[in-house]
């Protein structure tokens, strides 16, 4: 198969305020590790950013052994939270949708963390289930799907869960989205994965090893998509990757000297060098991690879990290229909220038509 391209240049993020009667739109994604929000307003390409904001919180550190969100973890993530509620009233936002995912799913008092968050933030929560999580993930990789191949497994790693979806390509309609013939939500993140299998003082193959094996025991009993692998192992299939810890393999891939996301979201890797950068990452320490720029401090105990996760996959779909996505579910919100939008104006025009045909 020939080289594919690169995917259409990703939504411009400039910081600039929106001008004139353009709406404004809003999608915030609270996760295990991360919170994250887009505010953008749409373009004949999809959408505009406005403005992007983005903290590592941490809401589910201790959650696996605890079953509960901590008092330290809830309030680092109230502070994100708030901040992005002030970004969201200042853009005077149309429409804004706030989820949460898997810690909120798992912890007990998950629930009442999402009433609190109400209460202090204005920020409404709402808890999606795993389906939903890898609808909105694939709905916002959709420009990175190559229909040059026959299907596409999408691989959203978030802190708390993986969610897997096989995408028929074959079968996709113009301008429709492909149909999705499988999907998997397992609850291994890189936060819980890294949580069960501390690294020690050194990272060793071995270790690395355990994770990867302990994931492709939570994923290979999963058969539903079975009727796709002869695809995959004729290597007419591709993964997309999407999550910090696939992102910042990426940057080192590229030894950026700096995350660059229009360097990074939309590239091919191929499997080895995937494994290449689990590697490089393997020989340094925790501190070497730390230092470097597409890393970071934050990352730098958990980057391990991401490769292992992807290397997992890798090896029980395999297929040679994986796309890097720098994006997921927030871009699927946004561009939901837009065609939602968009729908209910279409009917408001219709029915404005018929309405003066009526008294004509």
């Amino acid at each position: 198969m020939s080289e594919a391209p690169r995917a259409p240049g990703p939504p411009s993020r400039g910081r600039e305020r929106s001008t004139g009667d353009v709406p404004c739109y809003a999608a915030l994604d609270l996760g295990t590790n991360n919170c994250r929000l887009l505010i953008a307003t749409p373009s004949a390409s999809g959408f505009r950013v406005v403005e992007a904001y983005s903290r590592i919180v941490r809401l589910g550190e201790g959650l696996t052994q605890s079953g509960r969100l901590s008092d330290q973890a809830m309030e680092r993530a109230l502070a994100a939270l708030k901040v992005s509620g002030e970004k969201v009233r200042r853009r005077r936002v149309v429409k804004f949708r706030a989820i949460a995912t898997q810690a909120c799913r798992m912890a007990a008092n998950g629930q009442a963390f999402v009433n609190r968050v109400a209460n202090e933030t204005g920020v409404r929560l709402q808890i999606i289930s795993p389906q939903e999580e890898a609808r909105l993930s694939v709905a916002g990789c959709l420009n990175l799907l190559d229909d040059r191949y026959e299907a596409a497994l999408v691989v959203d790693v978030g802190g708390g869960s993986t969610e897997l979806s096989w995408v028929d390509l074959k079968a996709a309609q113009p301008g429709a989205q492909p149909p999705v013939r499988a999907w998997l939500s397992v609850p291994i993140g890189v936060v819980t994965l890294a949580e069960r299998f501390p690294e020690g003082e050194v990272a060793t193959e071995g270790w690395f090893r355990q994770m990867v094996d302990h994931v492709k025991d939570q994923i290979g009993a999963f058969r539903r998509a079975d009727p796709m692998r002869p695809v995959f192992e004729a290597d007419r299939a591709h993964l997309v990757g999407t999550s910090g810890a696939i992102t910042s393999l990426a940057g080192l891939h590229l030894n950026l000297p700096r995350y660059d996301r229009n360097r990074v979201d939309g590239i091919w890797m191929h499997r080895e060098e995937c494994e290449a950068a689990a590697g490089r990452l393997l020989a340094m320490s925790s501190a070497e991690r730390a230092a470097q720029a597409c890393i970071g401090p934050d990352r730098a105990d958990l980057v391990l879990a991401g490769a292992a996760i992807l290397q997992a996959v890798q090896e029980l779909w395999p297929c040679n290229r994986v796309r890097v996505a720098d994006r997921g579910l927030r871009e699927g919100i946004l561009l939901s909220l837009m065609a939602e939008r968009g729908v209910r104006r279409r009917r408001k025009r219709r029915r404005g038509r018929t309405a003066s045909r009526a008294a004509a």
